[in-house]
This record gives structure tokens, C-alpha cells and sequence, in this order.
């Protein structure tokens, strides 16, 4: 079977412009992601183990979330609780600990 270098070129095209919107998101658009994006992670100032202590984006502590803040991942290995098949502390490996509940503290915490 021979390509043709056109039809190529056509197909990248059509499918460039069927995903491409010329218009720009209005503000009341961009608004919820923004906020979204931004409940995601807990603030640098939260009490650790609060409730606001939460990585919405891995559901785990922020301040022990090692995929958002990978300097923390030596120090989990060092006390022996890492998984490398998944590379993750292991407390928190659901993969490895399907019964595994990971809970975020109550409000007020």
C-alpha cells in the first residue's frame, strides 16, 4: 500500500482544525477552572495533618504528597516505606494495598 503525502498532509490538517476553537473561553469559562486548580492544593502554610492539608490532584496529605513535591521522597525511602514498582511511599500505594483508606482529617482538625 502506497501513502500519499497529500492525503496526509490533508488528514493532519482536518483534524488541526476540527480541535482548534477560534474562540477564546469568556471569563465566566475560565473562572471554575481556575478555582479549581487552585482547591487542588492545599496553601505552603497549612498546619500539617489538618483538614487543609489535602492534595485534592492524589487524594493524600499535601504535606506527604511525593508526587507533587518530590524532595520528600528520601525521606520516605530512608524510613523503608517506598514502593519503587510504583513510585510512591508505600503507606500510600493503592495499587499494592487495594484495602488501603487513606482519609482526610475532619474540618477543624
Amino acid at each position: 500500500m502506497k501513502t500519499h503525502p497529500i492525503s496526509l498532509v490533508l488528514c493532519v490538517l482536518a483534524l488541526g482544525a476540527a480541535s482548534c476553537s477560534k474562540e477564546a473561553p469568556s471569563a465566566g469559562e475560565a473562572a471554575p477552572e481556575q478555582a479549581q486548580a487552585k482547591a487542588v492544593h492545599a496553601p505552603a502554610d497549612v498546619k500539617p495533618g489538618s483538614h487543609e492539608d489535602w492534595c485534592g490532584e492524589h487524594e493524600v496529605p499535601e504535606s506527604q504528597c511525593t508526587r507533587c513535591n518530590p524532595d520528600l521522597v528520601p525521606a520516605f525511602k530512608a524510613t523503608g516505606d517506598w514502593c519503587a514498582e510504583h513510585g510512591l511511599p508505600e503507606s500510600q500505594c493503592l495499587k499494592c494495598n487495594p484495602d488501603l483508606k487513606i482519609v482526610r482529617p475532619p474540618k477543624g482538625s
